[in-house]
């Protein structure tokens, strides 16, 4: 018979007008409040454990009541073993709530029944010479996170969203990124000429103009800049590009979604042809 786990016991909170659940509610539901607050929520256990993977220790990790009744070994965003334990032992505090509190925390259809609150990273400096992609006003919260997926997944570390994109640190961002916001150098809220600063070349997508991408050389520092759902990268960013590409579509489609485009031009830079 397996050792039963023991952690030191949490808080238990039953009240939903208790003062620390009516914080989380707005951390965990408000897009934007993360920025006054200075915390953000993550729950789940791909994200909670990839959050621990990447040493970043909770302020707080919520459990439910069953969860927390039933500590049996899971598996994390890296198929390693992971224990309630651990998130516990983690954690600055831990609390237990009810699960019917839990689900009005939750964004998800299915709750799993953990979540941690994380202390926001100061805003970073810009890397001049990082492999990077610059978000211009890209507005779905699903779209930016695929996109934060793909420069992880393809060594582009750095992440400048530009005033109009979706809040990179919001609930729905952070559980379409599925973890790589962690590995990520992520500044948001910059203007056009921030991104001045930069000293790789700026490569944008086009469907009107420049080589397609499969016949290009290109860079694997560099920046790509990816554009609003419906008007695409803004006049100023276009201008400054160093290089304009085209995605062949030989199906015909009109335009591809701006996420599905991003993954293509990030693994064709990755492949060093440049």
């Amino acid at each position: 018979m397996p050792e039963r786990l023991t952690v030191t016991a949490p808080i238990s909170i039953t009240s939903r007008d208790n003062p620390l659940l009516k914080e989380l509610r707005k951390v965990a539901q408000d897009n934007t409040a993360y920025r006054k607050l200075g915390r953000f929520w993550v729950e789940g256990d791909h994200l909670c454990s990839a959050a621990l993977q990447r040493g970043l220790r909770p302020s707080v990790a919520v459990f439910t009541d069953e969860f927390w009744q039933n500590p049996e070994t899971r598996h994390s965003a890296q198929s390693r073993p992971i224990a309630l334990v651990e998130y516990a032992q983690a954690a600055i505090k831990s609390i237990v709530i009810p699960s019917q509190l839990f689900r009005e925390l939750s964004g998800l259809e299915s709750p799993s029944g953990v979540g941690f609150v994380l202390d926001l990273p100061a805003q970073a400096d810009l890397l001049p010479t990082a492999a990077t992609v610059i978000l211009d006003r890209v507005q779905d919260a699903g779209n930016v996170g695929s996109i934060l997926r793909s420069a992880g997944a393809f060594g582009f570390r750095q992440v400048l969203a530009l005033k109009g994109s979706a809040a990179l640190w919001s609930p729905k961002v952070l559980r379409a990124g599925m973890g790589a916001h962690f590995g990520l150098h992520l500044i948001e809220g910059l203007d056009e000429a921030d991104v001045q600063a930069l000293q790789v070349p700026i490569v944008v997508t086009s469907s009107h103009q420049g080589e397609l991408i499969q016949k290009r050389g290109l860079p694997t520092a560099c920046a790509w800049a990816f554009g609003h759902e419906g008007q695409g990268v803004g006049a100023g960013l276009m201008a400054r590009a160093a290089l304009h590409v085209r995605i062949g579509q030989p199906g015909g489609e009109e335009s591809l979604n701006v996420a599905a485009a991003a993954a293509i031009c990030l693994h064709a830079s990755s492949l060093g042809s440049g």
